[in-house]
């Protein structure tokens, strides 16, 4: 199996592990406060990370200490709003109104001077057209206050991913990714005192949700996507990821028997085109992150 095959299965595997994601959060919520699991979920995937990536960086720390704090701050926002947001809506939802943030970076990226396509709009109004019917089926009076904070997520990721391919031309992947994700964590730690419902019941299957969200879909899946961009091309790697709501609204369907209404079917379908609209004549990297 050549690499580039080889990178294209591994994308796949974490794709699937970021869609399965959203219901083992939503399950592990019942548990644990949104701040609570952010935090305990990101400081063992980046003690993980310093202990397996930062050991092989040879260049000094200081720029990418500067520039991780950056990134953390924003993925930090990310994972809260999109994790807060599951308390209030369904892990099928929010993985494809997550999934907005595809459409977004080309649009952020035209304000450093990228070119914005006529497919690049086109996604943009199919995504937010989505978005309205998925989080507003019953009119504005009806949208779901985790649907809002998602949309919040889902801007901050797409500013993350922006940021992120402009550090890496600079800084090794080794040093950044280890600082920027125990960056959260610490960032979560101390804005628990802020969180009025704060609660934390350690139950088999909250242990289960961080152990699986901080090894697989953070510490694996960060260090996988980096290795496998290497051999696989931008488009790619986006058509790749756009499969992540695909496999969240099916995981949520299968183990949770959460069910899409036919409107809510129809907005995740225009996010869906939205998304592949915006990148396949794109050469940003995607920025779905579960």
């Amino acid at each position: 199996m050549s690499k580039r095959a080889q990178a294209e299965l591994m994308l796949v595997v974490i794709t699937f592990v970021w869609g399965a994601t959203f219901v083992v959060v939503k399950a592990a919520l019942a548990e644990a406060s949104p701040m609570a699991f952010v935090a305990l979920r990101f400081l063992l995937a980046g003690i993980l990370l310093f202990a397996v990536l930062a050991r092989r960086a040879r260049a000094p720390w200081g720029r990418a200490v500067a520039a991780g704090a950056v990134l953390a701050l924003f993925l930090f926002a990310g994972f809260y709003f999109q994790t807060w947001g599951l308390v209030y809506t369904t892990a099928a939802k929010s993985a494809f109104i997550t999934g907005f943030s595809v459409i977004l970076v080309p649009i952020l990226a035209a304000f450093e001077g990228s070119r914005l396509g006529a497919f690049n709009i086109a996604g943009a109004l199919a995504g937010l057209a989505g978005i309205y019917i998925l989080a507003a089926p019953s009119g504005a009076e009806g949208v779901n206050r985790g649907d809002v904070l998602t949309v919040l997520a889902a801007v901050s990721f797409a500013v993350h991913i922006v940021l992120v391919g402009r550090y890496t031309k600079r800084i090794a992947f080794e040093q950044l990714v280890p600082v920027q994700v125990l960056g959260v964590g610490v960032l979560a730690v101390a804005a628990v005192p802020l969180d009025p419902g704060f609660k934390l019941h350690w139950t088999p299957g909250l242990a289960a949700a961080i152990l699986v969200t901080s090894v697989f879909a953070t510490a694996l899946a960060f260090t996988v996507q980096n290795w496998a961009q290497q051999y696989t091309p931008a488009p790619h790697t986006a058509l790749i990821f756009a499969l992540e709501p695909v496999f969240a609204g099916l995981t949520s369907h299968f183990a949770a028997g959460e069910r899409l209404g036919g409107r809510a079917l129809a907005g995740s379908a225009l996010i869906l085109a939205g998304m592949l609209l915006s990148e396949l004549r794109s050469g940003k990297p995607a920025a779905i992150e579960g």
